[in-house]
């Protein structure tokens, strides 16, 4: 027997022997069976309440949805609306992607620094700015094009659906930016430069070229787009319900008003989760082709395309997409934040600082929902990083039989659109034997399972860089499992779970979907009261919660990118 053999057997006896005395089990097997529980609850009653009637089993609920005019119009007017929302996204998500990458665009750092703006904005808010940019009657653009023309009527009517299908595209298209621009720094230019040196021009080789290598990421950013624009319902309420345009999430959220019709919602929630799991499914055999969408070995050189004379007038383009997701929203609720009148000029006369005062220390409703939407982003953080963590743990270290089938109950609530969930949380939680709804728990449990994915995500990636041999070290002095995690794995990992904990809390104290049918007046967040006070036209206290949540978004992304930069120093040095 070898030496290498001989040191084999040892390390696999003494594994084998490691796993027998595991003591801890229980604590891994607890986190897994909750893990299901939080998962196939809800969606195990969505199914049951769209098939049970007052006699029995029945079709009656999905027969309804398919013959009730209002639905069907519902269901249409989101297939067009999310249809053109990925159409729009991917073509500036991919001209931006590209851009930023492979060319000598000026000002790229910037560039993407803006282009994460827009994806850390959330869209209700992004939709709200805009009913006082392009309002028929009061918005800012509109008052400027009456003042430079003359004319009486408006340019822009944003509670149309076309102004909705450009607003959600306008941040949509971060998901197409992301993935394009992976493809674009994955993707050598040895083919592209054969193509020059065979005489095609800079735009021929793009569209013949670099447009077909990264197509699969192309599609699967359409269809990322699509499942977004299909799943939002804070900017489709806001800019849609006034225009009379209902989709998919807004008529749910009508059909939970009173009288609540439980059947119907769920019936109609069905056919989005399934479209929603069909389309996931699709991206994911796309993007899985990666020879499709990748070309060189290791030597392969990346140069940048010259833009030459367009550079500047592309330059100018980017800005201006830019403008209308980031600088324009963000000046028009800073105005309205600091103004007596938003739709006045502002000037010293018109400038106060009382909606900040009213809406910290005045307005009890606010003060409420700021509490409530930071003590369920932090407990939702901390309680979601630590479960996380614990089923990643297991899967990466498969540390009993099925350990990996958990991937797919962590990743599940990725196909379960925010309002499709509050369906299933409302029917599961409002009966015995847990009733959670009246209190601030149900939104918890909300949170927890929809953030679950990205937390997991981020976790198993953090787990996977560090080798499991110096655990075995420690076992072997006698640590069991959860020692092992706590002294060695955890300050390791330390990082990756604090930008776990970043990106769940970002997530809580943006989220409306499932908001919006959970919450109780003892229970509001900052995204229902933003949506509760448009209605009341309360436009200063609305821009003030709207900035409280971009500031606290970007202070914990900046956060996060200093201490990663900290550890990535450290490790170096």
């Amino acid at each position: 027997m070898s030496y290498a053999e001989a040191v084999g057997r040892l390390r696999a006896g003494t594994w084998l022997r490691l796993k027998a005395v595991d003591r801890t089990l229980p604590v891994w097997i607890g986190a897994a069976l909750f893990l299901i529980f939080l998962m196939i609850l809800p969606l195990g009653w969505i199914f049951v309440t769209s098939v049970k009637g007052e006699q029995g089993f029945t079709f009656d609920g999905y027969l309804q949805v398919f013959k009730e005019g209002a639905l069907l119009k519902a269901i249409w007017q989101t297939l067009i609306i999310s249809t053109w929302v990925g159409v729009i996204a991917v073509v500036i998500g991919a001209l931006l992607g590209w851009l930023v990458t492979r060319s000598d665009l000026p000002f790229k750092r910037t560039v993407r620094a803006l282009v994460m703006a827009s994806f850390v904005t959330p869209p209700f808010l992004g939709a709200f700015a805009w009913t006082l940019l392009a309002g028929p009657n009061a918005g800012e653009l509109n008052k400027l094009y009456r003042w430079l023309t003359g004319a009486e009527g408006h340019l822009f009517n944003i509670f149309s659906r076309e102004g909705l299908i450009i607003v959600m595209a306008l941040y949509s298209f971060p998901y197409v930016f992301s993935m394009i621009a992976n493809v674009c720094e994955l993707m050598s230019s040895d083919l592209e430069d054969a193509a020059n040196i065979l005489g095609a021009r800079k735009w021929r080789v793009a569209l013949t070229v670099t447009l077909p290598l990264a197509a699969p990421a192309l599609i699967g950013g359409f269809i990322l787009a699509f499942l977004h624009s299909l799943s939002l319902f804070g900017a489709p309420a806001i800019l849609g319900l006034p225009a009379g345009l209902h989709t998919i999430t807004t008529q749910i959220w009508a059909l939970f008003q009173y009288p609540p019709r439980l059947d119907l919602a769920a019936a109609l929630s069905v056919p989005l989760l399934l479209a929603t799991m069909a389309l996931l499914a699709v991206q994911k055999k796309l993007l899985g082709r990666r020879g499709y969408s990748t070309v060189g070995g290791k030597g392969g050189q990346k140069r940048l395309v010259r833009l030459g004379a367009l550079r500047i007038p592309l330059f100018l383009l980017v800005v201006g997409i830019l403008a209308l997701s980031v600088f324009l929203p963000y000046w028009i609720l800073l105005k309205a934040s600091l103004a007596k009148a938003w739709a006045m000029p502002l000037t010293w006369d018109n400038f106060t600082l009382h909606n900040f005062t009213f809406t910290f220390f005045e307005y009890g409703d606010t003060q409420n929902a700021i509490i409530n939407t930071f003590q369920l982003g932090i407990l939702t953080a901390t309680v979601g990083t630590g479960i996380a963590a614990l089923i990643a743990y297991i899967t990466n270290r498969r540390l009993f039989r099925g350990a990996r089938y958990l991937t797919f109950f962590a990743l599940a609530p990725l196909v379960v659109p925010g309002v499709v969930l509050a369906v299933g949380l409302f029917i599961a939680y409002t009966r015995p034997p847990i009733v959670l709804y009246g209190t601030i728990w149900i939104l918890f449990v909300a949170y927890l399972t929809k953030e679950m994915p990205i937390g997991f995500s981020q976790a198993e990636t953090t787990f996977k860089s560090i080798h499991p041999e110096l655990e075995d070290a420690s076992r072997i002095l006698g640590a069991n499992r959860l020692r092992v995690l706590k002294d060695i794995t955890a300050p390791l990992a330390r990082s990756g779970l604090i930008a776990t904990w970043c990106f769940i809390f970002i997530g809580v104290i943006r989220e409306l979907s499932a908001s919006i049918l959970l919450f109780t007046p003892k229970s509001k967040v900052i995204s229902v009261v933003i949506f509760d006070l448009k209605e009341e036209g309360q436009v200063g206290v609305i821009a003030v919660l709207g900035i409280l949540l971009l500031v606290v978004s970007f202070a914990v992304v900046l956060s996060v990118q200093w201490m990663l930069a900290r550890e990535v120093v450290a490790t170096r040095e």
